[in-house]
């Protein structure tokens, strides 16, 4: 994906999206949010899109009271695999930004790495793909050498994830049309292009 792309897809997770699984599988991470503004939701049941990480795949949780944190607890250290289902809003979401990640080194007061790769250091990330996230509770790190995008179980490339953008838009303009002849849908209402 290029960067125009990677920026899409913090601007759709920000404004309305929440984070709502966590799934480490050996080398492979998969994060996905549900209600995230693209596609047109009088087609799709539901409008998910997953992140995975995988080649030297690596997760860093940043927190202040370990109760934020409390779902690590369910983490398999053997088989390297959790499962978690949880719901969090997104306050901020950015991909290969360093200068936002030096801010969690300050802003938190506890991390938890979790990685395969031995000579993993967040100080000195060398993966080509990086995502940084915080909620109100936490925040993460999440990288790996390869980075794929699912939306509702069909992988993107910029083409695919510029037309579900415009489909998206296309659908909001036409709620706002007829906005308050039928049900309001929270997803337009609340959102950032009003």
């Amino acid at each position: 994906m290029n960067s125009k792309s990677l920026n899409l897809i913090e601007e759709v997770i920000t404004s309305f999206g929440m984070w709502d699984s966590l799934e480490i599988a050996q080398d492979s991470i998969y994060l996905e949010f549900s209600d995230v503004e693209l596609g047109n939701p009088k087609y799709n049941d539901s409008l998910n899109l997953s992140f995975r990480f995988s080649d030297k795949s690596f997760i860093v949780f940043f927190y202040n009271n370990i109760w934020d944190a409390e779902f690590l607890a369910n983490f398999d250290f053997k088989n390297h695999f959790i499962n978690e289902d949880f719901v969090l809003k997104v306050e901020k979401i950015k991909f290969l930004d360093f200068e936002y990640l030096n801010t969690f080194f300050y802003n938190y007061a506890k991390e938890k790495v979790l990685t395969m790769d031995n000579e993993f250091d967040i100080h000195n990330i060398r993966n080509d793909f990086f995502v940084l996230l915080e909620t109100n509770e936490l925040a993460i790190v999440v990288g790996g050498n390869k980075m794929d995008f699912f939306f509702n179980n069909l992988k993107l490339d910029s083409d695919s994830l510029k037309e579900l953008s415009n489909q998206w838009v296309l659908y909001f303009l036409k709620y706002r049309l007829k906005r308050n002849i039928i049900m309001k849908d929270p997803m337009c209402e609340h959102n950032t292009l009003i």
